[in-house]
């Protein structure tokens, strides 16, 4: 993982050059010029495109490079047809994601830890939610599960819904759900604000709380917003509760700024990370092995 002799070597030389790749065209390229010495990233302004943007930084090797900005779908696209194809592609990825149940990728090694460590997922609520709404707060306060159940909800929504794929969770596993509501006295409509962000992570966690929330009688608003803004919206008071932050690196700017106006109930999942992506037949395992351009 650390830079050394070979790794050296690779920077100075004209790059590394993709094997596996079936289009005789491109044989003559290296992988930096396949892609055109391009990371497709999705949408500006996100934890992960915040991170992406200090690996260029970090990287000596990638201050020429460009990181384009699109969406998660342009970007899911993108992988799509190079995976298709069976080309070269770079992107910004995140699991827990269906992508790697679908696909077969792998991502590159960041010596400079400039993603960070394997992440978590927390829940945040507003001040005085525990005191308005005692006994959401509790159930919120609970919930927790594992990257497979969020895989498994992102993965059947791709085939129906989120609302649908959500409902068919909590169904399969009532159990646990049941943990998460034990003891707790059933809502009478109050209304709760639940603030999410548009990644299929946090659609697949939202829709989940929010199914589970109204099947113990209480009224749920879901609104999907950018990180900075559910942080606002939570430190307001203009939203109730978000299982959406990504920490301690993701979401580290947004939450630095508001942490002193809102309650962190700590991690409803464990297991998460961002980082670069490849497809695994791509012949590179570490950010530092990429050329410079």
């Amino acid at each position: 993982m650390f830079f050394n002799k070979s790794t050296a070597f690779a920077l100075l030389t004209a790059g590394v050059v993709l094997t596996g790749c079936s289009n005789d065209e491109n044989t003559s390229k290296t992988l930096e010029e396949q892609v055109d010495y391009t990371i497709v990233g999705i949408e500006p302004g996100s934890g992960t495109m915040e991170k992406a943007h200090a690996a260029i930084e970090d990287y000596e090797n990638l201050k020429d490079w460009k990181l384009e900005e699109s969406s998660a779908a342009g970007m899911l696209a993108e992988l799509d047809k190079a995976l298709k194809n069976e080309k070269p592609v770079i992107i910004t990825g995140w699991n827990p994601h269906w992508m790697f149940s679908k696909y077969d990728l792998k991502y590159l090694e960041d010596p400079k830890k400039s993603f960070g460590e394997v992440e978590q997922i927390n829940t945040i609520v507003r001040k005085g939610f525990k005191e308005d709404l005692p006994n959401a707060y509790t159930i919120v306060d609970r919930f927790y599960w594992e990257p497979e159940d969020m895989e498994e909800v992102m993965v059947d929504s791709q085939t129906s819904s989120f609302t649908e794929a959500a409902s068919k969770w909590v169904e399969k596993n009532a159990d646990l759900v049941a943990e998460f509501t034990a003891d707790v006295e059933k809502g009478n409509g109050e209304k709760i604000k639940l603030i999410s962000t548009p990644w299929e992570t946090e659609d697949a966690s939202s829709h989940v709380m929010q199914a589970i929330l109204q099947q113990h009688g209480f009224e749920v608003e879901l609104t999907p917003v950018d990180p900075a803004i559910m942080f606002q919206a939570i430190a307001t008071g203009e939203g109730d509760v978000s299982a959406a932050p990504w920490l301690p690196v993701t979401h580290q700017s947004f939450y630095e700024k508001h942490k002193d106006d809102i309650v962190d109930l700590g991690e409803n999942l464990d297991g998460a990370r961002i980082g670069l992506v490849v497809p695994a037949y791509m012949d590179i395992d570490s950010i530092e092995d990429l050329a410079a351009k």
